[in-house]
């Protein structure tokens, strides 16, 4: 049996490294089926239904309605405390979905949607390029959005402001790349292009932010999918992994007969504050500890979307997404509390079920690779194969970057993906990844 073929982020580990060989793929078990409850903490009658007609990229029981999971002998059953409308579990290396919840239901994002803004955006523009801020580029802003404190007629540079994009999901800071993008409008229809190649399909981008607006939809599936992308981009590991930063602030006021301090280049210096990422399963907060090997993603919250939250975590080298959108659980940091339980699943029951669909690569991803033999008992939908990341492990980093990704690769061949360049591997000998506790 070979296996599975993937396309995987390279990147160099902070430290010397021992290599290890993939793991064998564990044989498909019978397949029996098992839901989850959704009902906990009183009914939820009056909650929405899914439409019953969606999507099926990455397979046909994607597309289904409700839970939709094949266990094999041995396969832990799924947590009951689940109240997402929509939740997918995917296996980050092979691409194979391990199970889900109405995997393609189009649904509010709110600020997940930032990783296809990210991933859109990142590569174009230099993280040391600085830019002064226009009154006129937080015009569009939301009102009552998520800020970081980006001031206009003052100076960012862009690593600054995809700082504050991803830790304090700062909408102001959205709008200002968006501007050195070319515009908001443009910006949008950048990353509705992206989307479309990525085979993100349920996803409809509005505004660049996924500040609730009419027809801003997403889904569980493409969020994984979208994340997953985005994973391949060191800076975008950089970014959705660090725990805490320094983001400029206002010019420092000298004191009665001082001078105006200035910096190396010969503007005024500035105070900083310290800013820290919203990702609870990273950061930690009362009631919900960081979770064991974490390493991003992203989350939002929004009146119509309620939270949504997609994150990556390894585990024994095995790396897992989960998406999870609107619970309506009444439990605190609920979100958060329902993603833990699907990845401590995920990982107990990786190789003891038979995937119910792919996570599938972009339309522009060409290779000669066999389907991979994970997928074997999935419904296709002829959308291609599944491809995945290398693995990857959070640990402790210094200066701003707090927690990083450790993530690396050997050997491969390469493949064009529209500009970028992935490798594509049969056999992957990866390294031994060193995990320390993220920063409190």
């Amino acid at each position: 049996m070979s296996t599975p073929c993937t396309f995987s982020i390279v990147s160099a580990l902070k430290k010397t490294a021992l290599t290890v060989a993939a793991a064998a793929l564990l044989p498909v078990m019978t397949a029996v089926p098992a839901s989850a409850d959704g009902k906990i903490d009183g009914p939820d009658n009056n909650q929405p239904k899914p439409p019953v007609s969606m999507s099926t990229v990455g397979g046909a029981k994607l597309g289904r309605v409700g839970t939709q999971v094949n266990l094999g002998a041995g396969a832990p059953v799924l947590p009951k405390k689940l109240s997402g409308r929509s939740w997918v579990v995917a296996d980050a290396e092979s691409g194979a979905v391990l199970a889900s919840h109405n995997a393609h239901w189009r649904l509010p994002p709110a600020s997940t949607l930032k990783m296809l803004f990210a991933d859109t955006l990142l590569p174009r523009l230099p993280k040391d390029e600085v830019y002064k801020v226009a009154p006129t580029d937080l015009a569009g802003v939301g009102a009552g959005s998520s800020l970081v404190g980006v001031k206009e007629n003052l100076t960012y540079s862009v690593h600054d402001l995809w700082l504050g994009v991803f830790l304090r999901s700062g909408n102001d800071a959205v709008h200002v790349l968006s501007e050195m993008n070319g515009g908001v409008p443009k910006t949008v229809k950048d990353m509705q292009k992206h989307a479309e190649e990525l085979q993100a399909l349920d996803t409809h981008v509005v505004t660049p932010d996924g500040y609730d607006e009419k027809n801003q939809v997403s889904s569980a599936y493409d969020l994984t999918l979208i994340a997953r992308s985005g994973l391949q981009k060191k800076d975008f590991r950089e970014y959705c992994s660090t725990v805490s930063a320094k983001f400029p602030g206002d010019v420092r006021k000298p004191k009665e007969g001082e001078k105006v301090e200035k910096d190396k280049n010969g503007d005024p210096k500035r105070d900083a504050f310290e800013i820290q990422n919203t990702n609870r399963l990273l950061t930690g907060a009362p009631g919900v500890p960081s979770y064991k090997g974490i390493a991003g993603v992203k989350n939002g919250n929004t009146t119509h979307a309620g939270a949504t939250f997609t994150g990556v975590a390894e585990r024994d080298g095995r790396v897992l997404l989960v998406t999870v959108m609107n619970p309506s659980s009444t439990e605190g940091q609920a979100v958060y509390q329902e993603t833990a339980r699907l990845l401590d699943w995920g990982f107990s029951a990786a190789g003891k079920v038979t995937p119910v669909g792919e996570l599938v690569p972009p339309k522009s991803a060409r290779t000669n690779a066999s389907p991979s033999p994970t997928a074997a008992g999935a419904d296709s939908a002829g959308t291609g194969t599944a491809t995945g990341p290398a693995k990857l492990a959070a640990t402790n980093g210094e200066g701003t970057g707090g927690v990083g990704t450790a993530l690396a690769v050997v050997g491969g061949v390469l493949v064009v993906l529209g500009g970028a360049v992935f490798l594509v591997n049969r056999r992957w000998p990866l390294p031994d990844l060193v995990r320390r506790r993220p920063r409190e």
